[in-house]
């Protein structure tokens, strides 16, 4: 399913990870593939208040989560430049589908990095 916000559709999610040589492309894919499909849901689901949504951004933020062992196994890990990254487009997520009152540190509270 491709998306179909167009503010999403166009955004360049994980931008400085792919432009750090630290974050393997091919893990950075998967994170990229992550928040695409948290995007998907979204439009599928069409959460009716944060409480929905944070639910979505919970799940994902939980795959995040099983990443993180593949990004150490490669030399690397979701430290202060990717967090700060990953949260930014969460919140960028929320902002485009009508949830600018989100919390950022909510949309991503069950993180382990």
């Amino acid at each position: 399913m491709a998306i179909a916000n167009q503010r999403m559709a166009g955004y360049g999610f994980l931008r400085e990870l792919y432009q750090d040589g630290y974050f393997p492309d091919r893990l950075v894919d998967r994170a990229r593939a992550v928040l695409v499909g948290l995007c998907e849901r979204i439009e599928a689901e069409r959460p009716a208040d944060l409480a929905a949504l944070y639910v979505l951004t919970h799940a994902a933020t939980e795959e995040f989560n099983a990443l993180e062992a593949a990004f150490e196994a490669a030399g690397s890990e979701i430290e202060t430049t990717a967090r700060e990254e990953i949260a930014e487009d969460f919140w960028a997520v929320a902002a485009a589908y009508g949830f600018t009152e989100a919390d950022v540190e909510e949309l991503i509270a069950p993180r382990d990095w």
